[in-house]
């Protein structure tokens, strides 16, 4: 793997496999603006990228990471980016075999392919790979900090258990160049979905509360929401990876924390946070926006449900390493993600 990746190097094609989705499409939008590379675009939907599939150096596959002819075609390229996963809490209960075959056979398959071709395999994990953490845990540091996933009866874990898997496997494969990015809940625009409009099930605790807050209901707090996480720009995210690109030599062969520190909340404060913002937005007083219900975790998304109580990421690595902080503070990142929630949904 050359070390150095120069952003007018028109000779250079990277696959960004998940290129339709929340965060592939920031990054696919900020590659075709700051770079002069092509992009091959691999995704089973195109609907946030129809800007950009006229674009000459865009390339558009239509396709997932269950077909071997397309996993062989992807690894031709020297530079692989692996956003694609089955990342919804919903799904982790009801359908754990697929959320394990997408976040660990796949990702694996991919692997494989890359270390045959030499490519570098960028590949986005999740901070749930750090499990069950207590509410006085510490900072999280990547190659530090214990690991404990909830009992084999929890479901809730079938997606960190695979998502820690292809980590594990990644890092014993010979002749494998990797990165692993591991993401603190980022958070704007395009982010997943409005249930029973463009998806089914349940998205994550932004877009619940979105969902909520556009159709006069009660934003529901599972389990009091209690649990404190931090929340991230895609915009910072995106920054990210171009300080990975621009920092090959360092990076390859490392795990990396992606979030911010700084904006670490309870899950119940978000949730007021959120009502403020939207009353701002909309013009309206508090006491006009719907309300505040508290639902058990069981009976929100089912039998097998479990949580992590805080998930906050030690950045120093990414700092010392890569030169990279994440800069954009909560409000900004709530408020910017729900007036676009509000544009796209709301009749």
């Amino acid at each position: 793997m050359n070390a150095t990746l120069r952003f007018d190097d028109s000779s250079i094609t990277v696959a960004l496999v998940g290129c339709g989705g929340f965060i592939g499409c920031h990054l696919l939008r900020a590659l075709l603006e700051r770079t002069q590379w092509r992009i091959f675009g691999v995704d089973l939907d195109s609907y946030r990228i129809q800007e950009f599939l006229s674009n000459s150096r865009f390339e558009f596959l239509s396709a997932d990471l269950a077909e071997p002819a397309v996993v062989e075609r992807i690894a031709r390229y020297p530079v692989v980016v692996n956003l694609a996963a089955i990342c919804t809490p919903g799904r982790y209960m009801a359908e754990a075999a697929e959320v394990i075959r997408s976040n660990y056979n796949h990702p694996a398959a991919l692997a494989d392919a890359c270390a045959q071709s030499g490519s570098w395999l960028i590949h986005f994990s999740t901070s749930e790979i750090y499990g069950k953490t207590a509410a006085d845990s510490s900072a999280l540091v990547e190659d530090e900090s214990e690991i404990v996933l909830g009992p084999v009866t929890a479901s809730r874990w079938s997606y960190a258990t695979a998502k820690l898997l292809t980590e594990r496997y990644l890092t014993g494969l010979a002749g494998l160049n990797w990165t692993v990015v591991r993401p603190f809940n980022f958070v704007g625009p395009y982010m997943d979905f409005m249930p029973g409009v463009d998806g089914e099930g349940i998205p994550r605790v932004l877009a619940n509360f979105s969902t909520a807050l556009v159709r006069g209901e009660s934003l529901k707090l599972v389990n009091g929401g209690v649990a404190k996480r931090c929340f991230t720009s895609v915009h910072d995210a995106v920054d990210f990876v171009f300080c990975l690109f621009a920092n090959a030599n360092v990076a390859i062969g490392e795990a990396f924390n992606v979030g911010n520190a700084e904006n670490e909340l309870s899950i119940a404060d978000l949730a007021q946070m959120m009502r403020l913002v939207y009353a701002s937005i909309k013009g309206k007083s508090e006491s006009d926006v719907p309300g505040i219900e508290v639902v058990s975790g069981e009976a929100y998304y089912g039998k097998g449900y479990d949580d992590s109580m805080r998930r906050l990421p030690s950045v120093e690595k990414a700092l010392r390493l890569l030169g990279f902080k994440a800069i954009v503070p909560l409000k900004v990142s709530l408020e910017e993600s729900l007036r676009w929630f509000i544009g796209h949904y709301e009749v």
